[in-house]
């Protein structure tokens, strides 16, 4: 395949992720339903009745049973993927951790929705905030173009570290958005991931192994200890695949944050997934009247780029964090916490602020950016402002 030479494909956020799934072709894929997350799984079943590839789908009656089938199915050596959203995944929390300590690469798509009550299908990033420390790595992705790319990567990555990963797309706001995704071949999709090697497979009878032991005071602390020091692990693994990925396929895929005119920035705005393309258009507008204003999309906060928040954000004068999410700590969303502790002790720290928007799929608009990035303009100036305010509420 020439490098940059894709085919052009126009589909959903759901749609790509089921596709990347359909190209790496799994051994196994546990699922149980949930909006906006059902068409992932549907879309692929799909794939299996019609025998495009040979996944062992396994229809499930609920979210912990899914991830409980991905467990045992991952012990025993198998390439593992599920999806799903909201309560969903608040109902495999029990699991999330189960997989992660047990250095399971599970790979699962998220199409993230609000958690209830009051019950809301849409969109905002409470339900994987809330797993944030699982164990998980998380990566969150702008459009279904680099979902597409990140699903198939975070494959190669799990497997490479030996951790569970979950991708990330805005519900409705891009899973059911069609746009253009550029798309690799099946056989360069395979050659990039290449075969599972297990760090252990219940199934190899020479090489015994005990898994899921009692573990108490005598060990549990070290092995949790070596369970660190393979997500410490992924942030090289991440910027070498992502680099490979990008070398070998002319794709443009920021590792772990995108700098968005942030060379001469005087001051910046951070924010994850959809919402960054919206302040990207508003900051365009901005720079056109002479504002001197940029943005640092996250893409993966676990493990948590606080070396390249630095990097980027220190010596700017002022910050606004936005996030799609509420921490209910009554000290913000829980980027901005995220963000003031990586700047913490940075030579040149920026006076820092944050936003909560969107929650429950309010959308966010011109107007809301607008609003942010004038905000940001006054902290920068000399205003007070508070710890963080709500965007697009109703008072």
């Amino acid at each position: 395949m020439e490098k940059g030479t894709f085919i052009k494909m126009a589909l959903t956020g759901n749609e790509a992720y089921a596709y990347a799934m359909k190209q790496i072709n799994p051994d196994v894929v546990a699922a149980y339903p949930i909006t906006p997350a059902t068409e992932i799984v549907q879309i692929f079943s799909k794939y299996v009745a019609n025998g495009e590839v040979d996944t062992e789908f396994i229809p499930v009656e609920s979210e912990h049973s899914a991830l409980s089938a991905c467990v045992g199915a991952s012990v025993g050596g198998a390439r593992v993927m599920t999806g799903t959203s909201s309560q969903g995944l608040a109902l495999m929390h029990e699991i999330q951790y189960i997989a992660a300590g047990l250095r399971l690469p599970i790979v699962m798509a998220v199409a993230n929705r609000t958690l209830s009550a009051p019950i809301n299908i849409h969109g905002d990033h409470s339900d994987t905030m809330g797993s944030r420390d699982s164990g998980w790595i998380q990566i969150y992705t702008e459009n279904a173009n680099e979902a597409y790319h990140s699903v198939i990567m975070a494959i190669k990555i799990a497997e490479t570290v030996n951790l569970p990963a979950m991708v990330m797309l805005d519900g409705f706001i891009i899973s059911h958005e069609m746009e253009v995704v550029n798309t690799l071949p099946d056989e360069e999709v395979k050659k990039f991931i290449g075969e599972r090697k297990p760090l252990y497979n219940l199934f190899d009878f020479e090489n015994p192994v005990t898994v899921g032991p009692l573990d108490l005071q005598d060990y549990y602390f070290e092995h949790k200890r070596q369970q660190m020091e393979a997500m410490f692990n992924a942030k090289k693994v991440i910027l070498e695949i992502t680099k490979k990925y990008n070398d070998t396929f002319g794709t443009d895929i920021p590792a772990f944050v995108e700098p968005y005119r942030l060379d001469d920035a005087e001051y910046a705005v951070v924010a994850l997934s959809s919402a960054a393309s919206t302040l990207k258009e508003i900051i365009d507008e901005w720079r056109e009247k002479g504002e001197k204003v940029g943005l640092l999309r996250l893409r993966i906060t676990r493990p948590f780029p606080y070396e390249e928040v630095k990097k980027y954000l220190s010596g700017i004068k002022a910050v606004g964090v936005m996030d799609r999410a509420e921490t209910h700590s009554t000290l913000g969303g829980p980027m901005l916490q995220e963000v003031k502790a990586a700047l913490y002790d940075a030579e040149k720290r920026p006076k820092i602020t944050g936003f909560v928007f969107g929650l429950g799929g309010r959308d966010f608009d011109d107007e809301q950016a607008n609003t942010v990035l004038s905000m940001i303009k006054d902290l920068k100036d000399g205003k007070e402002l508070p710890l963080y305010s709500f965007i697009g509420v109703r008072e």
